[in-house]
């Protein structure tokens, strides 16, 4: 027979129900979920198995944020839980959810939560265990750190530009150059006033920012110019009102270059792991998939083999459409599934973005499927070139190849 352990999981306790192939609830405790508890857990498990001659153990927990992830793992790692075939699962919440809408009478506790978890661990039906190697979690960690950064950027840079409109609302429309480059945000840090910049020789303006630019501008005469153009078609403010404006500025470019420097040191971080993984030379063979793309795409996958197909990559990404069909009906517009992993989403859609502009095969892709709809075209074009750049991925990492392009890989057509 088969042992069922579901779990409820918070920061502080761990609700335990043990339940039989049947559905009878065997026994229900409490643990604090810390080290000493886990192993008291540890212990329950073994000894109600050896009792009851189990010939699996299913142990299954709600992917709660950060408060499942030790002890999903020290049961996942267990020795003496390994020698009795044990399966540990980190279930979405979402499914939980929808699971528990068929037991409408029951109340809502700790308890009856580990009950339903251990009631959907017996039908069974759950195929991704929580089984990852301990380079792809060190990775995880960085490449999800990364994506918060990235995104903590773009927020900052917006702030910026909303500020800096304040400052110099014509900047962005006079000036072709890029507002973040190390000259301009100099420029801009050291407070000069619009009347200054408007009175400075373009000469000089130009000298200053081929010094910060390091010699990086390809026409700083010009860019001068725009600059001076933009000061002195912008609106004036007074001296109260610019003083603070300067120091928000400053202070939004302290952040810009800090979170900068932050992601340089991940970058690295990220480099030193993936050279001692070896499939991710397959997917750096893809043209437009970089270091960053091929991290994050492989820290979110793990071993390829925990999944059954491509289907279930995707699934898992959240990059599935839902069937709609009714006798003879069959509906050509549907939704996507708005479960998945959100940040193998995220970088599976940005690594597509960056190989349909260097791949012909997907850029051909792209180009057709854009053209299919009046409306959403680039989003939904790029969300089916990423979900056809899963098919590509399963391919390569299951088969340990570099991608060739001329020549059609198995199972890798659309």
């Amino acid at each position: 027979m088969k042992l069922f352990v579901g779990i409820d999981v918070s920061s502080d306790e761990l609700e335990v129900c043990f339940m039989n192939a049947e559905g009878d609830t065997l026994e229900t405790f409490q643990v604090k979920n810390d080290l000493y508890g886990a192993s008291h857990l540890r212990d329950h498990i073994v000894a109600a198995s050896d009792k009851l001659s189990c010939s699996e153990i299913h142990i299954g927990l709600e992917a709660t944020s950060v408060y499942s992830w030790h002890p999903a793992m020290f049961l996942h790692e267990d020795e003496s839980l390994r020698q009795r075939k044990t399966k540990v699962f980190t279930i979405n919440p979402k499914l939980i959810h929808k699971f528990r809408e068929a037991y409408a009478d029951l109340d809502k506790t700790d308890r009856i939560d580990a009950w339903i978890i251990a009631d959907r661990l017996r039908f069974g039906r759950l195929k991704t265990t929580i089984v990852m190697q301990e380079q792809y979690l060190a990775l995880q960690r960085l490449t999800r750190m990364r994506f918060h950064l990235v995104h903590n950027l773009t927020s900052e840079k917006q702030y910026f530009l909303q500020n800096l409109f304040y400052k110099c609302n014509a900047f962005r429309s006079e000036v072709d150059s890029s507002v973040f480059g190390h000259a301009i945000l100099e420029m801009l840090s050291e407070k000069y006033s619009l009347d200054e910049i408007a009175n400075m020789e373009v000469a000089d303006l130009a000298d200053y920012l081929k010094e910060k630019g390091k010699n990086r501008f390809p026409n700083p005469d010009h860019v001068a110019r725009c600059i001076q153009k933009a000061a002195r078609a912008s609106y004036r403010l007074s001296k109260v009102v610019e003083d603070s404006i300067d120091i928000v500025l400053g202070t939004s470019i302290q952040s810009i270059r800090s979170i900068q420097a932050q992601l340089k040191e991940l970058d690295k971080a990220i480099a030193r792991i993936l050279e001692g993984i070896t499939c991710a030379t397959c997917l750096r063979s893809i043209p437009g998939i970089d270091l960053v793309y091929a991290a994050g795409i492989l820290a979110e996958i793990g071993d390829i083999e925990r999944f059954s197909d491509q289907a279930a990559v995707a699934k898992y990404a959240g990059l599935t459409w839902r069937r709609h069909q009714s006798g003879s009906f069959e509906a050509e517009d549907t939704t996507r599934i708005r479960s998945g992993n959100r940040f193998l989403r995220y970088y599976l859609v940005e690594a597509a973005n960056s190989v349909k502009n260097r791949d012909p095969e997907f850029g051909e892709y792209y180009r057709k499927k854009y053209k299919e709809v009046p409306k959403h075209q680039h989003k939904r074009a790029l969300v089916l070139t990423a979900r056809k750049l899963v098919r590509l991925v399963d391919v390569l990492l299951r088969n340990g190849q570099l991608y060739t392009p001329r020549r059609k890989v198995n199972n890798a057509e659309e």
